[in-house]
């Protein structure tokens, strides 16, 4: 039997959703070939910089009301722990950005990495959403409406970097969660991310994308003894807000090098000229056997309490 792997998965999975982004019900849709604002914003990080302070994260949960960590921000020792599994942090619904160590062999000291969603250009969780709970915005954030979200998790498949979290807090209020680059009470007002403008080592530069691509790779002519050749986010699924330097090679740091230059809904944009109508109806019938689901769940709990 042929094994299935993630990326075989994941254009299977994204071809329902994006059927439906394909008639026209998305704005702004990566299933119109959808670039990218040429005037977005996004934020240029440097790892070279970064002494894992975890102050990025401290911020980011004061400006999005996230609740205090089980561990203070000032304590170094989660950098010794690992998820299930042996991986490095990854976000939560209770923490959009998380720093994880790499001790480098070579390197003098240890490399520091900041964890959050990238904004993609043309985000396959936007592309995956059947309920049109994703939006991308001009000013460069990806965004989502938690009122409309049915929490079916189709984004967590689609999403190449492993980002939205899904809330597990409520039974009957399931959400995904993510990091919307303080959207709301800053970057739609012209204002960099909290986790930015909290930085003590300027390890993140905020401006526009563009701008931020001719920075990139100024610093890297100037500094090619320093930096890896190579800016992580301009081309990668289409390109990235969130672009990145290093001077260890991406790979050994927990970035996905393999994942080309295209954005996800290429891969399905062939199979969607055939999509029988199964799958164009399937996320009612799916959102069906969810929203029943839960009011099994609620009733159940409502009989234990009384």
């Amino acid at each position: 039997m042929k094994k299935i792997n993630r990326r075989s998965f994941l254009k299977g999975g994204l071809a329902g959703g994006a059927a439906l982004a394909a008639t026209g019900a998305k704005t702004a849709s990566a299933a119109q070939d959808f670039g990218g604002y040429p005037d977005s914003m996004g934020v240029l990080v440097d790892f070279t910089k970064c002494v894992g302070c975890r102050t990025c994260e401290a911020a980011c949960n004061k400006e999005q009301g996230l609740p205090e960590p089980e561990k203070p921000f000032d304590d170094q020792s989660v950098f010794d722990e690992q998820r299930h599994g042996g991986l490095p942090r990854r976000p939560t619904e209770k923490a959009y950005t998380v720093v994880n160590r790499y001790n480098i062999v070579g390197r003098e000291h240890p490399l520091f990495r900041k964890v959050q969603c990238n904004h993609c250009n043309e985000p396959a969780c936007l592309t995956s959403c059947f309920v049109n709970a994703y939006k991308k915005t001009p000013e460069g954030a990806v965004i989502y409406d938690p009122t409309v979200c049915v929490g079916c998790r189709t984004c967590m498949i689609a999403c190449p970097f492993y980002v939205p979290a899904y809330s597990y807090s409520s039974a009957i209020n399931p959400v995904v969660k993510k990091c919307i680059m303080c959207y709301d009470t800053r970057l739609k007002f012209g204002r960099p991310p909290a986790c930015v403008e909290a930085c003590p080592q300027q390890v993140m530069t905020f401006g526009k994308r563009s701008e931020l691509l001719k920075l990139a790779h100024q610093k890297i002519r100037q500094n090619p003894d320093k930096y890896v050749d190579h800016v992580y986010g301009e081309k990668e699924v289409g390109g990235t807000a969130w672009l990145y330097l290093s001077d260890v090679p991406f790979d050994r740091i927990g970035f996905d090098t393999h994942l080309g230059n295209q954005p996800i809904i290429n891969y399905v944009k062939e199979f969607l000229t055939v999509v029988p109508m199964v799958l164009t109806i399937w996320p009612a019938l799916f959102t069906g056997f969810h929203l029943l689901s839960n009011r099994k769940d609620a009733k159940k709990n409502e009989e234990t309490k009384s």
